[in-house]
């Protein structure tokens, strides 16, 4: 069984933020492991320090989702950090800590947000208008996007990520008719492809990771986008998707919602008026047809997820929480149960929020 030593971790945070210069004062008992039930990352506090006036929560990377090497995966998150500065809508970075033999995956100091999660769907609008604040940033020439990736055909690479997870459909103990569902849609999914292939979107930078989840309402009623790990050059359809879908507002079990189509509806219209109109022109045609993508891209993550958790160290489902462990699992057995797929599959299949759209 794999576990993790928090005081060891506690203390190699402690050791690394003593000494750097605009640490000092730092007690050991000033950081204080928060209880966020992520999976890809341990959240400490730093009770009391502030860097250029800001509070400090180190942000602290378990694993790479995207396999990147220890060095690679801080340059890319300072990177997402950086790009996503001037919408106003995330937190600033304040510096890192580098890979040594106790921080094997070295950490984040980031500005910690005073704020609580979402309430669905009330917040939804506010998580509307900072994804629209993020999607217009202007997007740096070609040759300056490294090291965030760029998705120049977001079908494709969409569809590329989906064939990667579902490689791991025969390990993951799924019913037949689960399967079967899933195979026919990635089959339209190829055909999807085929057919966009010659319908280019043009990159903006995207939160990727866009799940309700992953926002905290400010005492304005902002919402601030917190985890930036995975943000790239893509198509801003997908974060519509992500925030708004089945798979993603159950996923935080303090937020867990579902939404109807007109709320749903409602969500994409605060969208579309914060965007102002030339992005909201851009977007507007991909937005169903990259919805059903972004859903089987989350499916196909949960699924390979499942399998991992089993197998793989990095993954272990033992380096989790037992409630945050219990939870994902009964979530991911929810998601890849005929039930939900075909209940999921009937918004396209009756066309439910094509007609709240009308």
């Amino acid at each position: 069984m794999v576990t993790r030593d928090t005081t060891d971790l506690l203390d190699a945070l402690y050791d690394a933020l003593t000494a750097r210069a605009d640490c000092n004062g730092v007690a050991r008992d000033d950081l204080v492991l928060l209880d966020v039930g992520g999976i890809a990352h341990d959240h400490v506090r730093v009770e009391g320090l502030r860097i250029d006036g800001l509070p400090v929560l180190l942000r602290v990377p378990r694993l790479s989702q995207w396999g990147l090497a220890p060095e690679e995966n801080l340059a890319y998150q300072r990177a997402c950090f950086t790009r996503a500065l001037p919408s106003g809508a995330t937190p600033r970075l304040l510096g890192v800590l580098a890979v040594s033999a106790a921080l094997p995956m070295g950490a984040l100091l980031v500005e910690e947000i005073a704020g609580r999660k979402p309430r669905l769907p009330g917040d939804m609008a506010a998580i509307a208008q900072t994804l629209a604040r993020i999607h217009k940033l202007p997007v740096p020439p070609r040759d300056d996007r490294a090291p965030l990736q760029v998705h120049e055909n977001a079908v494709a690479g969409t569809l590329a990520a989906i064939e990667t997870q579902a490689a791991f459909l025969n390990a993951a103990g799924i019913a037949a008719a689960a399967r079967a569902m899933i195979e026919e849609e990635i089959a339209w999914t190829h055909d999807f492809a085929s057919e966009a292939a010659d319908r280019p979107q043009s990159p903006r930078l995207v939160a990727t990771d866009a799940h309700p989840g992953n926002f905290l309402i400010n005492a304005n009623g902002s919402a601030v986008f917190v985890d930036l790990e995975k943000m790239l050059y893509g198509a801003p359809a997908i974060d519509l998707a992500h925030a708004s879908l089945y798979t993603s507002t159950m996923w935080d079990p303090d937020i867990a919602t579902a939404l109807d189509a007109q709320e749903v509806a409602a969500f994409l219209a605060a969208y579309f008026e914060a965007a102002g109109p030339e992005l909201a022109d851009a977007v507007r045609p991909w937005v169903l047809p990259m919805r059903r993508l972004t859903w089987l891209r989350t499916l196909t993550w949960c699924i390979r997820w499942r399998v991992l958790s089993a197998r793989a160290e990095d993954w272990s489902a033992e380096r989790l929480d037992p409630v945050t462990r219990a939870h994902i699992e009964n979530t991911v057995a929810d998601y890849v149960s005929p039930a939900r797929i075909e209940a999921i599959r009937a918004e396209w299949r009756e066309k439910r929020l094509a007609a709240a759209l009308t």
